[in-house]
């Protein structure tokens, strides 16, 4: 047996069908005086230059190398919109990746689109937890058996795992999902999804009882359950992981994060590789003969294009052209910058084959916007309402119902339904629908008592903020219009909604906890996802036809894009539950 196994890595993860360079923004400071640089990085094409790169330079030096997708492929852009899965399985095939582990955005729509996938890919997706054995053997869209699905293996009570020969031995990858998947996505009624981390500790027991020992855990967990799932469960060399969007590596002289690139927790090391195609993590592994990562190289690293802008933070003040030269050098010879060389093929598949579509969304301008409004899922010092955006589409959403249902009282929606700020400027059509609110999500109707919508918010904010609970991720914070609340994080639980009034004969009024009201969500909030399991005590609830979250915003735009710019009022009143 050998005394040391090396490994090379490239990774990415949660890249939310973002085919092209994303726009990305750096702080520089020069002479005391700050600066915003603003470029373009990664995209597909500039992706696979780079991994092409490191898969040659490993083969020159004959060592394995393994390209890893910690999952969320799917939604993000018009390009999901416009071709569903089958771009981002054309493009991650000319990838290559050895494996990807299913993300929550993959099962958004359910089973049919994940087994669509499948169908169309060249490389495996892991899901270690996620049970089919109570599928429906002779349903459409049938994932249970399917050759390019790593599941639960339920007579085992383990992951399927892939397998690859490495050096004189075995490697093992098992991919992880989110156990509380059926919180955040919608898989299909008899798709379970088992612990996490019993899954994980059974199948690397099994797997050590097979004498393998190197063993690299797939996760779309997020940081925090990654973790705890290494701190957890002994015996796995390396964890890479997605869903929490987290940048590792000591970026904070360029503006970004600072946080250690390979976390390492119980003697494992944690890799996760920001978001949106942006940057590409890559990395060197030595590992010990009972897999344990002895030695290790590696960063995240953006892709960035030559076209930068230097803004003075203060807006007003110009900057001059040597020192938009020097920050731009300054910029380009950080160890976490590499250029924008590019796959050709790639590159041509892209704009030939799928870019022509989104053209004409493009050139479709629905209002023009008089200001930034900026989205954030929490309020914070700087925005202590929250969001400016959100609560405009909870208008729109809103506006949309009251041709259906005159007597409407509110509309609601979640944080994490809206995906991006609002820019001053043209709004287009392909900004709504490709940017700010990706998901085509159908809108509800329902009638429901008012103790149960201070129920549905305070729950909603508690998971947003892990107030006392496991929380699902800031996405869950509501943004209401109609409906005013405020929130003492501080109290006890149950009585941290301490006020909340409706908006009723142009006066708030108290919202009456024994009163039938009229509200609308999308059918992803009204499904009790994510915190709002309350809202499932509605009297009724009725699906509006033909009318997606997205073309809601855009009728509202299209009519009534004047009064954007125009003050809303303050809807969310927050008071954090942590200490300053």
């Amino acid at each position: 047996m050998q005394k040391s196994y090396r490994l090379s890595i490239a990774h990415i993860n949660d890249t939310h069908s973002n085919f092209e360079p994303s726009p990305v923004q750096f702080t520089l400071t020069d002479n005391q005086q700050s600066y915003q640089l603003e470029g373009h990085s990664g995209g597909y094409a500039r992706l696979g230059f780079q991994i092409n790169k490191a898969r040659q330079q490993a083969e020159s030096e004959q060592t394995p190398f393994l390209f890893l997708h910690g999952g969320d492929s799917f939604q993000g852009t018009l390009y999901f919109r416009e071709f569903k899965g089958a771009a981002n399985a054309h493009l991650l095939n000319l990838l290559k990746p050895d494996a990807m582990v299913l993300g929550n955005h993959e099962i958004d729509a359910g089973n049919s689109p994940v087994q669509a996938f499948l169908n169309r890919i060249d490389f495996p997706v892991l899901a270690g937890n996620m049970d089919l054995s109570h599928e429906d053997r002779l349903k459409a869209g049938r994932l249970y058996g399917h050759p390019m699905l790593y599941d639960f293996d339920d007579s085992s009570e383990t992951a399927k795992v892939l397998i690859k020969p490495f050096h004189d031995t075995k490697m093992a990858i098992i991919g992880i999902t989110l156990d509380q998947m059926r919180l955040i996505a919608r898989p299909d009624p008899d798709t379970h999804f088992v612990n996490a981390i019993d899954t994980t500790s059974k199948t690397i027991a099994r797997l050590k009882q097979q004498g393998i020992n190197h063993i690299i855990v797939l996760s779309h967990l997020g940081l925090d359950q990654d973790r705890e799932l290494a701190a957890q469960v002994d015996g796995i060399s390396l964890i890479v992981g997605g869903h929490s969007h987290t940048l590792q590596g000591q970026m904070s002289d360029i503006g970004l994060s600072d946080i250690p690139y390979a976390e390492t927790i119980n003697n494992t090391p944690i890799l996760h590789a920001g978001k949106y195609a942006e940057t590409l993590g890559l990395v060197e592994l030595v590992f010990d003969p009972v897999g344990t990562v002895t030695q290790l190289v590696g960063n995240n690293y953006f892709m960035l294009g030559e076209h930068i802008t230097v803004t003075h933070v203060d807006g007003n003040k110009s900057v001059d052209s040597n020192t938009s030269h020097k920050l731009i050098k300054q910029l380009f010879s950080h160890p976490s910058v590499r250029g924008s060389q590019y796959d050709e093929h790639i590159h041509q598949v892209i704009h030939t084959q799928y870019r022509p579509s989104l053209d004409a969304l493009e050139n479709q301008i629905l209002a023009h916007i008089p200001r930034d409004f900026i989205h954030t899922r929490l309020p914070s010092k700087h925005l202590p309402h929250g969001s400016e955006i959100a609560p405009w589409v909870s208008r729109s959403m809103y506006k949309s119902a009251k041709h259906i249902e005159p007597n409407i009282d509110f509309a609601l929606h979640n944080a994490g339904g809206v995906r991006q700020s609002l820019n001053k400027g043209q709004l287009s059509l392909a900004d709504v629908v490709g940017r700010i609110l990706p998901f085509e999500l159908p809108l509800t109707l329902y009638q429901i008592m008012g103790k149960y919508v201070i129920e549905a918010l305070e729950s909603a904010i508690n998971s947003a903020t892990n107030n006392g609970i496991m929380g699902t991720g800031a996405g869950s914070f509501p943004y209401p219009y109609g409906l005013r609340y405020f929130y003492d994080g501080k109290k006890i639980k149950g009585q941290r909604i301490t006020q909340i009034e409706i908006y009723k004969q142009d006066t708030w009024q108290p919202l009456d906890p024994n009163k039938l009201y009229i509200g609308v969500s999308s059918a992803y909030t009204a499904a009790g996802k994510e915190g709002y399991d309350a809202l499932l005590h509605a009297h009724w609830q009725q699906p509006i036809e033909h009318q997606t979250l997205p073309e809601a915003f855009v009728d509202f735009v299209s009519q009534h894009g004047h009064l954007i710019g125009k003050t809303l009022f303050a809807n969310v009143h927050y008071i954090s539950h942590r200490e300053p």
